[in-house]
C-alpha cells in the first residue's frame, strides 16, 4: 500500500494501536529518515487523530539520531488534547531510550523528567513501564525508583497515577526495595499519599496473602 492507502486504512479503525505502528514500520521501512521527517510533521497537523498517532511513531523511529525529531515530540506533541496521541508519546519516548540504550539515554529520561509539563513527564513514567523489564534498570533498580519518587507529590494527578502505577510494577519483583523508599514519604501531603496508595497495593496484598 502506498501512505495513502495507509492512511485511509488506519482512520477506519478506531480502538487499538497495534495497526498504527505497523503502518509506520512499513513507512519507514520505504522511506529515509529525512522523507519520514518530512512526513510526520505534515501527517501531524491532521484533524484526525489516528493519522497524528502515526506521526508520533515515525517520529519516534527519527527521533534516535534526530534532535530536532525529539524536539518536536517534547514540544508539541505533547501538546495534544487527544490521549490515544499521548499513549504514542510514551511508547515512541520508550522505543528512542531503548534504539539509544537506556544507561546511554539516561541524561534524556532526567530531561524529561524535569520538563515540568504532564504530559512530558508521564511520557517517561508510563513509556518506560515496567521499568525493570527494560536492560539497564533491570540490574539498577533502584536508579528506577528514585527517578520515579521524585515525582510523587507531583501536581498532576495524572503523572502521581503513572508514578504510582510503576512503582507497584517494580514492587512484584523488588519488594523490598520500594518498601524502603516508601516507608520514607510523609503521607501528611494528600498528594503524596494519592501516590503512595497506588504504590503499596501490591505490597498489601501480598501481605494478606501471606496471612
Amino acid at each position: 500500500m502506498n501512505i495513502e492507502e495507509i492512511i485511509a486504512y488506519i482512520v477506519t479503525v478506531e480502538n487499538g494501536f497495534q495497526h498504527i505502528l505497523d503502518a509506520a514500520h512499513q513507512i519507514h521501512s520505504s522511506y529515509s529518515d529525512e522523507e519520514c521527517y518530512a512526513l510526520s510533521l505534515e501527517l501531524f497537523e491532521n484533524q484526525v487523530y489516528q493519522v497524528r498517532m502515526l506521526s508520533v511513531v515515525l517520529l519516534g523511529y527519527v527521533g534516535v539520531e534526530n534532535e530536532k525529531a525529539l524536539s518536536f515530540l517534547k514540544e508539541r506533541v505533547s501538546r495534544d488534547e487527544n490521549w490515544r496521541v499521548q499513549e504514542m508519546l510514551a511508547k515512541s519516548f520508550d522505543f528512542i531510550c531503548k534504539e539509544r540504550g537506556y544507561e546511554r539515554a539516561l541524561p534524556l529520561i532526567a530531561e524529561w523528567l524535569a520538563d515540568g509539563y504532564p504530559n512530558v513527564v508521564r511520557a517517561v513514567t508510563e513509556g518506560l513501564r515496567i521499568w525493570t523489564s527494560r536492560p539497564y534498570f533491570k540490574e539498577h533498580p533502584l536508579e528506577a525508583v528514585v527517578f520515579l519518587s521524585k515525582h510523587k507529590a507531583d501536581s498532576s494527578e495524572y503523572v502521581r497515577k503513572s508514578v504510582g502505577n510503576a512503582l507497584r510494577d517494580i514492587s512484584k519483583k523488588f519488594p523490598q526495595l520500594v518498601l524502603d523508599e516508601l516507608t520514607s514519604w510523609d503521607q501528611d501531603d494528600p498528594k503524596v499519599r494519592y501516590t503512595y496508595r497506588l504504590a503499596v497495593k501490591h505490597l498489601l496484598e501480598k501481605e494478606k496473602r501471606g496471612k
